[in-house]
């Protein structure tokens, strides 16, 4: 059979159409697996159709099928594109670690963006939880939170300055239990935590760079030392395409009290 023969034949046509786009699959998934994507955003359809020497129309229909198969996902507007769908970070609340231990723990590259650290009057809230006076100065650091550069939580943090006279000297960058131990001796050894679902406003959005209305864990935490005294006041703001909670549940019941159905 001639070559030109082989062209005209539909089923060879399709067999060539079906093999070049398991290619452009193969291709897209070696640069996803690469990890240089920052953000995880995939170049445009009309750039990755100049790279690998193919049409537009084919660039689409692998991203339909890898969409399909939820590897990535499309996003509309100004900040549109397509984006890698990464793992989620696991948050266990039977673990009382900093966010960086987290992360390695589960093979993520922890990293951290200070927005804003401070020194500030405790409010009414904010002295009840540590139990010091309102208005007592008190340590307010603002990060964002990142696993392999993707920015998975928003978290505000206040600790009383009389524990740590010169933190805001240290970097605050990875993690403030660490330094804390380390520079201070004083050792989280447990905390209370309660969660609720939040919509992200503008101001939390932009920071965590999702759309206003995309969904959030909102983490209230009290942290206590071993001598049971409050360390830390906390409120984070965890990304919910991003991360998951984990909580371990231990019953106490004798095994003649054991009822099935629950």
């Amino acid at each position: 059979m001639g070559v030109q023969q082989a062209e005209a034949d539909p089923e060879a046509r399709v067999e060539n159409s079906r093999a070049v786009r398991d290619t452009v699959e193969l291709r897209i998934k070696d640069l996803i697996s690469a990890g240089h994507l920052g953000e995880g955003r995939l170049p445009t359809e009309r750039d990755l159709a100049e790279q690998l020497g193919v049409s537009r129309t084919t660039v689409r229909q692998v991203l339909d099928r890898l969409e399909h198969d939820g590897l990535v996902h499309r996003r509309r507007g100004r900040t549109g594109g397509t984006f890698v769908n990464r793992p989620r970070v696991d948050i266990d609340f039977g673990y009382l670690a900093g966010i960086p231990a987290y992360l390695r723990a589960q093979g993520f590259r922890p990293g951290a963006h200070v927005v804003s650290a401070r020194m500030v009057p405790a409010d009414d809230t904010t002295a009840q939880a540590l139990r010091i006076q309102a208005g007592a100065l008190v340590y307010e650091v603002v990060r964002i939170r990142l696993a392999d550069e993707v920015r998975i939580s928003l978290e505000r943090a206040r600790i009383p300055v009389s524990l740590a006279p010169d933190l805001l000297a240290h970097p605050l960058d990875d993690s403030i239990y660490a330094l804390m131990a380390d520079h201070y001796g004083v050792i989280f050894d447990k905390a209370v935590e309660r969660m609720v679902a939040v919509l992200a406003d503008a101001e939390q959005a932009g920071l965590l760079g999702i759309k206003v209305g995309d969904p959030l864990m909102a983490i209230e935490r009290v942290a206590y030392d071993v001598a049971g005294q409050p360390v830390e006041y906390s409120n984070d703001l965890f990304r919910g395409d991003r991360t998951r909670v984990i909580a371990w549940a231990h019953g106490d019941a004798k095994h003649g009290d054991v009822k099935p159905g629950r």
